[in-house]
């Protein structure tokens, strides 16, 4: 059983990428951790509430197979944040699964993870990716070694199979 750990935006994550990937993941028999910028509730743009039980300061890599960034509007404010770049540094150098959903890649993207990798996103934020070097592929779940991407929330389901696939 792995462990993994679901980033999301205290305001605005999608709801649909944060409660769909966890069931697939947990279907699969995974733990799932989320966590925000502070611990406590978190309010997802369709109204769904879920408990950040960890902030993003307490993240340590040691304890998780994976980690993944939740999209939905709320997810810009990860875009240059050095916290969330750190993170998802410290879990491709480990050689860990990094994965982001919906606009979420961009911060892959600006931690300059995807260059020279295929990727994919929600439209609004291909050509950042593009702008970063990654080759976006426009297809709904993309995988290019650890590195898993999806475009948006109808995406969801198959973006968690892939990620418990790949653990």
């Amino acid at each position: 059983m792995a462990k993994i750990v679901l980033v999301i935006a205290q305001q605005n994550f999608r709801d649909e990428e944060l409660f769909h990937t966890k069931e697939e993941l947990e279907k699969a028999c995974n733990e799932t951790v989320v966590a925000s910028r502070k611990k406590g509730e978190c309010t997802g743009k369709l109204g769904g509430k879920a408990n950040a039980e960890i902030s993003l300061e307490e993240i340590k890599t040691g304890d998780y197979q994976g980690v993944i960034f939740v999209g939905g509007g709320g997810a810009a404010e990860y875009f240059n944040d050095s916290t969330a770049q750190k993170i998802a540094k410290e879990f491709f150098k480990e050689g860990k699964l990094v994965c982001a959903i919906c606009i979420a890649p961009s911060i892959l993207a600006n931690a300059g993870l995807l260059r020279g990798k295929k990727a994919t996103c929600f439209p609004s934020e291909a050509n950042n990716l593009k702008a970063k070097g990654a080759n976006y592929t426009g297809k709904p779940v993309e995988k290019d070694g650890k590195i898993i991407t999806a475009d948006g929330p109808k995406s969801a389901r198959e973006f968690g199979k892939k990620i418990a696939e790949m653990i």
